[in-house]
């Protein structure tokens, strides 16, 4: 009697566990629906806001976007859609390649770099991207100012995905090895026995690719330099994305800078290379490792610009893809032009 009671509970139990899942790939599948609709709002919506002269659609083959990308971002799956667009669409997309991977380039590089890429008209329009910090063209005396975009990751993810990334590799080049290939030391064990690859000291570098080329911005920890990065953000990047929602800051694009980035959301979702670089073995932290990293004032900081980016981020989404209380979607246009 006591084993068919036993084979009831297993049976009931099996039953909850196939409902769960049920659910769960049931939501999974409305909210994949939801995006597509999502997207396709915003692309009609935005198609019919072009109020523009055909004189003012020259200005768009003279745009120049960079991408001054973070690493472990996702920035490989986001780059790897501009590659794939940038013939159909007509536009040059270029690596910028610094010497030894170095994110900060010597001042007569970086005035050489900001006349170049302003005055470069053969590759125009074009998409350059590159680990790099930010640059301020205007300080450089450039004759025009490119647009900046990026996008920003919860800094302890991108520092774990960094961790087992130097030692496992990721599925983009398996075989390529790593430099710290063969290391079995798991994240946790790493922290356990504060090691340096898993300091949190290096998790500053979010703050400083916003913050630019000053000294200031590279001391981990400097409050200067968050509240740099805060400000570049608002004033100088049309849009910063966030990891998580990779879906929603390509659709925002693609609405505000069609010329380079139509059909990119429909690429997104229906290509194969929409999570093209994945860390390969990667083990998630502990809750003890994580409330450990978290009483830094590193990880503070970082996830202080990551909270200001994704609040920023929500609100410039909120206005493309929702309708105001009258079920209208927002549209712009001019009246009242004197004389006539």
């Amino acid at each position: 009697m006591l084993n068919v009671h036993k084979l009831w509970l297993l049976s009931c139990l099996c039953v909850i566990v196939i409902i769960i899942l049920y659910f769960q790939s049931e939501i999974a599948r409305l909210e994949d629906s939801y995006r597509k609709l999502e997207y396709k709002f915003a692309q009609t919506h935005s198609e019919s806001r072009q109020f523009f002269p055909k004189s003012l659609e020259k200005d768009d083959d003279d745009l120049v976007v960079i991408y001054n990308r973070v690493p472990k971002t996702g920035s490989t799956s986001f780059v790897g859609i501009a590659y794939d667009l940038c013939k159909k669409n007509h536009f040059k997309v270029l690596h910028i390649n610094i010497t030894a991977n170095m994110h900060v380039m010597s001042l007569s590089n970086q005035y050489k770099f900001a006349q170049n890429v302003t005055r470069w008209q053969d590759v125009k329009p074009a998409l350059y991207h590159g680990h790099m910090a930010f640059l301020n063209f205007e300080r450089l005396g450039a004759s025009s100012k490119p647009i900046f975009i990026n996008l920003i990751r919860k800094p302890l993810d991108r520092l774990v995905s960094y961790y087992y990334f130097l030692r496992n590799g990721d599925n983009f080049r398996p075989h390529l090895v790593r430099k710290k290939h063969g290391d079995k030391m798991t994240f946790d064990e790493c922290v356990e026995r504060s090691q340096p690859d898993c300091d949190p000291t290096n998790m500053w570098l979010q703050v400083p690719f916003f913050c630019g080329h000053s000294a200031q911005c590279w001391k981990p920890g400097s409050l200067w330099a968050l509240e740099q990065a805060k400000q570049n953000l608002v004033d100088h990047y049309l849009l910063v994305g966030v990891t998580e929602e990779m879906l929603d800051f390509i659709t925002v694009l693609e609405s505000t800078l069609p010329r380079l980035f139509k059909g990119a959301t429909e690429h997104y979702l229906n290509s194969n290379k929409s999570h093209l670089r994945q860390t390969s073995s990667k083990i998630e932290p502990s809750q003890a490792t994580i409330d450990k990293i978290q009483e830094s004032t590193v990880w503070k900081m970082e996830n202080e610009l990551y909270e200001f980016a994704l609040e920023h981020f929500k609100f410039v989404k909120k206005k493309l893809l929702s309708r105001e209380n009258n079920g209208v979607a927002q549209i712009y246009f001019y009246e009242k032009i004197r004389p006539k």
